[in-house]
């Protein structure tokens, strides 16, 4: 098929790819903000709902777990169901919890809404990526587009600290939920316009229902226990139950992709070398780069001393660059290759890690962090996109949405594990601290948080070098698909 407009799978005319592009990059962007814009907002959400010290970071959680559990479901449902209706479905569901989110008076009717939210980003992120890679032919042209949709997906991470310490400040903490519900209504009107409606439903394609069930309920119940478990304890009751049950669903979700006709997890992807590097990578990424966000956030407001607004503010400099560094990720792929961009990217980023802990003393200064920042957001900013255009490799058209899920679950997992492991660390020296005595141990905790996550990055470079031998792989399913012949990849 050809496209008409931005319609079915192919090339098409420039200014309706280009617009399509944008509005994918918005998508994108709306679903990313929400990673962070609450993190500076979470005193404020306490104190006004009543959680408690140790349920307040349920707020993240809440969303971590449920997006991560549901990112390959998302995915093989866009690539079998339509990924344009996958990608409404997914809009509508944020929207509902965006608002619900704002409004809720409570503990237990924010966390269910912030579920739901993460459940429209498992449906949208996957969407918007493999739309994204069907549109342009790999190569060139994808590699820029997939800058473009990387930079705004990088900008809605890092800008999420600073819109929600300005929304806290201006209007209160509701506002960081609020501002999802226009934008993303303005999104769906779009998706009508510049999206064509999905082809009618492949019937000799079948949906893996007890594969999808099987591992989304795996995957959220390991999840929870991985979030839940620092604060319950590893021998609470919730903890054990998650992972009794989450164990044997993960065995049987093997068992049945063995035996299943349209496995959801096709063979041929499990053994793309390129895609399970590009899953390693993801996962170390947010382990990693991600985590430094969240405990520079913490730095500025519990060992300096900033507030909200300040802490935002914080910010601009690491936006700026990690939209930058994404943007041209897929020119400097095309120029120097997959490989070589990626080294160079985590040789800075790591560099940046020690130089940015390095400088988190307890009596630092905002510009002694600066060569640390600009070194770790060049790095974040060209990963990120390099690692979504190494997962689109070598995978056929009809696929891209599964392969894509399969990248951002991996980018889940890693973020839940390391953050969950880096904050243990950092914590490790605070117990029974008030105080300076708290504020100095937290200083030298995050401190330590950030030396372990270079380590990390230094890993991921390793990673990265064995990409030399599977980068040049064509993409032969997307090249007979856009000739017109079979799809040889399904």
């Amino acid at each position: 098929m050809r496209f008409d407009g931005v319609r079915g799978e192919g090339c098409g005319p420039p200014d309706r790819r280009g617009a399509a592009l944008g509005l994918l990059s918005f998508a994108m962007l709306i679903v990313s903000l929400d990673q962070y814009i609450v993190v500076v907002a979470l005193p404020d959400i306490g104190r006004d709902l009543g959680y408690s010290a140790q349920t307040l970071q349920m707020v993240i959680s809440a969303y971590a777990v449920v997006s991560s559990g549901f990112l390959l479901f998302g995915g093989r449902a866009a690539d079998l169901l339509g990924r344009r209706r996958l990608l409404v479905a997914g809009l509508v569901l944020y929207a509902v919890g965006s608002a619900a989110g704002g409004l809720a008076t409570g503990p237990q009717v924010q966390l269910v809404a912030r579920a739901v939210q993460g459940l429209g980003g498992a449906l949208v992120f996957p969407s918007t990526l493999a739309l994204v890679n069907t549109m342009f032919p790999e190569g060139q042209e994808r590699n820029r587009a997939l800058g473009i949709w990387g930079g705004a997906g990088a900008a809605g991470l890092v800008a999420g600290v600073l819109l929600g310490g300005v929304l806290t400040r201006v209007f209160g903490w509701e506002a960081v939920f609020f501002v999802n519900v226009p934008l993303v209504v303005a999104a769906i009107a779009l998706v009508f316009v510049l999206v064509a409606a999905d082809p009618s439903r492949d019937r000799a394609r079948s949906f893996d229902l007890p594969g999808a069930l099987s591992v989304t309920g795996a995957v959220t119940l390991l999840v929870f226990a991985l979030v839940q478990a620092p604060e319950l304890g590893w021998t609470s009751p919730w903890i054990i139950g998650a992972v009794a049950v989450g164990l044997p669903l993960l065995a049987g979700f093997v068992v049945i992709e063995r035996r299943s006709r349209d496995p959801l997890l096709p063979p041929r992807l499990m053994a793309n070398r390129t895609l399970q590097l590009a899953t390693g990578i993801a996962a170390l990424f947010s382990a990693t780069f991600g985590c430094l966000l969240y405990f520079l956030s913490i730095y500025l407001q519990d060992v300096q001393g900033y507030d909200a607004l300040q802490t935002g503010f914080g910010f601009l400099l690491p936006t700026v660059l990690v939209v930058a560094g994404s943007t041209l990720a897929g020119r400097f792929v095309t120029s120097f290759g997959l490989m070589p961009t990626l080294v160079t990217a985590l040789a800075v980023g790591a560099l940046g890690a020690v130089a940015l802990g390095l400088a988190m003393t307890p009596d630092s200064s905002y510009v002694a962090l600066v060569p640390g920042l600009i070194g770790v957001s060049v790095g974040d900013g060209v990963v990120f996109t390099a690692m979504f255009i190494a997962g689109a490799t070598g995978v056929g058209s009809r696929e891209q949405g599964v392969a894509s899920s399969i990248v951002s679950t991996g980018s889940g997992m890693g973020a839940v594990i390391g953050l969950g492991l880096l904050v243990l660390i950092s914590n490790a020296g605070t117990h029974g601290l008030v105080g300076e005595q708290l504020r100095v141990a937290s200083a030298y905790g995050i401190r330590t948080a950030v030396f372990v996550a270079s380590v990390g990055i230094l890993l991921m470079l390793f990673l990265a070098l064995r990409l030399r031998s599977t980068e040049a792989r064509p993409d032969v399913c997307s090249v007979a698909a856009r000739v017109g012949r079979t799809d040889p990849c399904t």
